[in-house]
């Protein structure tokens, strides 16, 4: 794997998490992030993951792997906060 295009995952991963941290519904803290902070930033991290991606690979297919990537991360992410609440005995 290209060096670029793990950044760009990894980029995406964080801004992902970041955007979920900040939705009131989150279970991994015990209060949500500042929402206006927290989602700029998750959207500079996507823009920045993008930017990687399209260094090593061609836009489209950029969009793809970014898209594909934000949706399975979006759906993941709160299945592992149940996970850590259902740990925690919450």
């Amino acid at each position: 794997m290209n060096l670029a295009v793990a950044s760009g995952l990894l980029l995406a991963l964080a801004g992902c998490t970041a955007f979920y941290l900040a939705s009131p519904q989150q279970r991994w803290r015990a209060a949500p992030l500042p929402a206006r902070p927290a989602r700029f930033a998750a959207g500079a991290l996507l823009v920045a993951g993008m930017a990687a991606l399209c260094q090593a690979l061609q836009p489209l297919a950029a969009i793809y792997v970014l898209l594909t990537w934000v949706m399975l991360l979006l759906v993941l992410l709160p299945y592992l906060g149940a996970l850590l609440a259902l740990r925690r005995g919450a």
